[in-house]
């Protein structure tokens, strides 16, 4: 464990001096003003208070935002190890391929941690400070809050297998920046092109839940937004968030970091400096 936690220390220090830190938390935290109070005003309109309301607008915020940021961090963490030569000395530590990739995971996720605490932290204080009756949905935030570690440590781990196969930081960004727009964009395109063709059919009662806790992001989306009913008011989806239900969408966001996390060792096991 030590082992890991060393390398999980270098990771950050390195991720400091990019100003990775610096650069996810500037993000998070603009985005989640600018959405926060764009989103408040129809609070009065649906008749919940405004953290609600500010939870659902980075619900919706999250969705793009993490996963982007999380394959902005970690599509380098091989590929770039090897264009630069240094995998070849970092491999001859007596550290396992396994511990590297988590103390990097550790390391990045420590990261996202922050810009997430900061972007959510300062939409929370400019909500309570304009709604006396915002306290109300602080469970509702607590739980974006942690669910937003999930899909972001999701994010994570493909972004490392997609390092560790592509091996060129190049091919890498390109593949990473593919891969979130069919997930976050197209995916949620395809099914509602699929269900306007289906017309209420076989696909649409009996696949089309499936396939939409299979994406992480959806099922992130599903389940913030099922749990809280003003919330789900909020954002307007009172009927489609409670379509599934929400065990599902967690048992869906728990399982896939560890599937990511464990297929990006398994890719960079095969990887010769």
């Amino acid at each position: 464990m030590n082992k890991v936690l060393a390398t999980a220390h270098s990771e950050f220090i390195i991720a400091l001096r990019n100003r990775w830190v610096a650069i996810s938390v500037a993000m998070m935290v603009l985005f989640s003003l600018v959405l926060s109070a764009a989103g408040s005003a129809p609070t009065g309109a649906v008749g919940v208070d405004k953290l609600s309301v500010t939870v659902a607008s980075l619900t919706s915020l999250a969705v793009y935002l993490v996963p982007l940021v999380a394959l902005l961090m970690s599509f380098d963490a091989i590929a770039g190890e090897i264009e630069r030569g240094t995998l070849s000395l970092v491999l001859t530590y007596p550290v396992a391929r396994g511990e590297l990739v988590l103390g990097k995971f550790i390391a990045h996720l420590a990261i996202l941690s922050i810009a997430v605490l900061a972007g959510y932290g300062i939409a929370t204080v400019a909500a309570i400070a304009s709604d006396p009756n915002a306290l109300v949905g602080i469970p509702a935030l607590f739980r974006l809050f942690w669910s937003s570690l999930l899909l972001g440590a999701t994010f994570l781990g493909i972004g490392y297998g997609i390092s560790a196969f592509a091996r060129r930081p190049g091919a890498a960004a390109g593949l990473v920046i593919g891969l979130w727009l069919v997930l976050i964009v197209l995916y949620d395109l395809g099914l509602l092109a699929a269900i306007v063709a289906d017309d209420g059919g076989t696909f649409t009662t009996h696949y089309f839940p499936w396939l939409l806790i299979g994406n992480p992001a959806d099922a992130f989306r599903i389940y913030n937004l099922a749990v809280s009913d003003a919330t789900a008011a909020a954002a307007g989806l009172t009927g489609a968030a409670n379509s599934i239900p929400a065990v599902h969408a967690l048992i869906s966001m728990l399982i896939w970091p560890v599937i990511a996390t464990v297929l990006a060792w398994q890719i960079f096991r095969r990887v010769t400096p």
